[in-house]
């Protein structure tokens, strides 16, 4: 049987065939001779069109065909290939393996075996749209979420046996509590997400029956570091999920795993505006369910005030502004989540009111953006013309965003500029051309920026060049490194900008500042974007 695929002109644009036959057959060499013969018999059978799809909008898919080569195999001859799989499912057939590791290394080559194969699965299903967006996104989250479980449940009973089992100080066993943040907290996972992770343990003690008896908090964030190696490092076997553990308590600087009482105490004493945002979409994931129930209840008040609070508007349209001076200094434009009329617009618009009112309407206390909009309708809180533009561009921006990670599995939100993959990410969104997909895109972004400006950009007397040259600043200083701080002093005409730039960042990253209370550290990021702009001001005025 020949080993060439023999892609016809009108079966895939000429773009994304040129070279296609040469990579499958260098992928068939690689194979052993059982494999090969499956795959050259698969691409001739009815499946063909849906595997020339996968494998040209999405060169990776091959890439990790090959180096899984059974997966695929298996995942057709299971009847999977094709399916839906439920959390249930995929915590049955993940609990099964994981019960046959034997160590830590053994774990992490079967977490990412797992992550690798259903990766494949979802890929398949979403590019040849065998499920829709909210299906795909509902399975990624399914499917992290479970990797944490299992993955959690595998290291607690592996350090118990080294430290012993951790107690309160009444006898109760204690568990590490896992919070979802964001994509994966909301369920709304995307292909190539990191996850966004916070730690927390119930109550202070002491492990007990071990060879040595050690904190509860030592025993957790050891618990932690070892959760996050197991999902995060890259091996042979690639990685399962990248972890990101900057927005708990403290962020980098503050320990890796605190107590529900010290977590309680942080958001009520120290907690800011951007943290009630983020904690829109927390949602527990591992742990003792009756535990985290209460977690999530001792936070609900700092997330959602009682009264209406119209501070929320301006609270994210100063997160907003400082997002679109990134999206400029970085040349984001072409970014279909953070540039104009993105998917971070949306987000934004639902989430204003849930901060607004969210406290006096529980309905808009969940937290998938879908649901949130159609609650917003339902309350007459959005006319339902705005409802269904916001929900079909939510749904076209995902669609896309999906199809760009699937090219090479990276965590990018940014419009290719290569005519290949252009070409795929036009083919997966079903358009005949790159120009129809953008004039499509443009639309649907031009629909949303339009909803956003109406709904919470400011009034246009707020708008000040003063306001705007604040706001610079303002963005540098929220996520600071001494590059881009250094060469904005520069380009603002500081003297010896990399020294302000280093002191700048030893007082912010300062234990001190780090450790401040809720609002002192707001007078603080308040003042220093003024005093910067009024000693550029004052440097202006010398040189003159």
């Amino acid at each position: 049987m020949s080993t060439a695929l023999n892609v016809q002109t009108d079966e895939l644009p000429a773009l994304l065939a040129e070279g296609l036959d040469a990579r499958w057959q260098s992928f068939l060499q690689r194979c052993s001779e059982p494999q090969a013969q499956w795959y050259q018999e698969f691409a001739q059978s009815e499946a063909r069109p849906k595997l020339l799809l996968a494998i040209a909008a999405s060169p990776i898919f091959l890439d990790y065909c090959q180096r899984f080569p059974q997966a695929l195999i298996d995942l057709q001859q299971q009847g999977l290939l094709d399916a839906p799989l439920s959390a249930g499912e995929l915590t049955e057939q993940l609990a099964a393996e994981c019960d046959a590791c034997s160590n830590a290394d053994e774990l992490a080559k079967t977490l990412r075996q797992f992550r690798y194969r259903h990766w494949l699965r979802l890929v398949w299903r979403d590019l040849n749209r065998l499920c829709d967006m909210v299906a795909t996104t509902a399975e990624l989250s399914a499917l992290a979420d479970v990797c944490v479980q299992q993955a959690l449940a595998f290291l607690h009973r592996e350090l118990c046996r080294e430290w012993g089992e951790p107690q309160s100080a009444d006898g109760r066993p204690q568990q590490l509590s896992v919070i979802a943040m964001g994509k994966l907290g909301a369920g709304e996972l995307n292909l190539s997400s990191d996850i966004d992770l916070i730690f927390s343990y119930p109550e202070a003690g002491s492990t007990v029956g071990g060879p040595r008896s050690v904190d509860n908090q030592e025993f957790f964030i050891r618990l932690g570091q070892r959760l996050i190696k197991a999902l995060d490092a890259r091996t042979a076997d690639g990685f399962v999920f990248r972890v990101d553990m900057r927005l708990r308590p403290y962020g980098q600087s503050g320990p890796l795993v605190v107590s529900f009482d010290a977590m309680e105490e942080y958001y009520q004493d120290q907690g800011r505006d951007w943290e009630r945002y983020a904690l829109i979409k927390a949602r527990c994931i591992a742990g003792d369910e009756a535990a985290n129930q209460r977690l999530m209840a001792s936070l609900r008040p700092f997330t959602y005030r009682r009264y209406l609070d119209f501070s929320a508007i301006e609270s994210l349209r100063d997160m907003k502004a400082m997002i679109q001076r990134e999206v400029a200094r970085r040349s984001l434009h072409n970014n279909i989540k953070l540039g104009a009329g993105g998917i971070r617009e949306i987000e934004f618009i639902a989430q204003c009111f849930q901060l607004i009112r969210g406290g006096q309407e529980i309905s808009l206390q969940q937290r998938p953006l879908r649901i949130i909009l159609d609650e917003l309708r339902d309350m007459e809180l959005l006319p339902a013309p705005v409802v269904d533009e916001l929900q079909a561009a939510n749904v076209f921006l995902r669609n896309a965003e999906h199809a760009i990670q699937a090219w090479r599995d990276e965590q990018t939100q940014q419009l290719p500029d290569a005519p290949a993959p252009q070409a795929a990410l036009a083919l997966s969104m079903g358009f005949d051309s790159w120009e129809a997909f953008t004039a499509a895109l443009a639309e649907h972004r031009q629909r949303v920026d339009e909803h956003f400006a109406n709904i919470i950009a400011a009034p246009e007397e707020e708008s000040s060049t003063d306001r705007a040259a604040i706001q610079r600043w303002e963005v540098l200083l929220n996520d600071p490194d001494a590059d881009s701080l250094t060469e904005e002093l520069q380009a603002a005409g500081y003297n010896d900008a990399a020294e302000v730039a280093r002191r700048l960042l030893a007082l912010l990253t300062g234990a001190g500042v780090q450790r401040m209370q809720g609002s002192a550290r707001e007078r603080l990021d308040d003042f220093l974007p003024l005093l910067l702009e009024q000693a550029q001001e004052a440097e202006d005025s010398g040189r003159a």
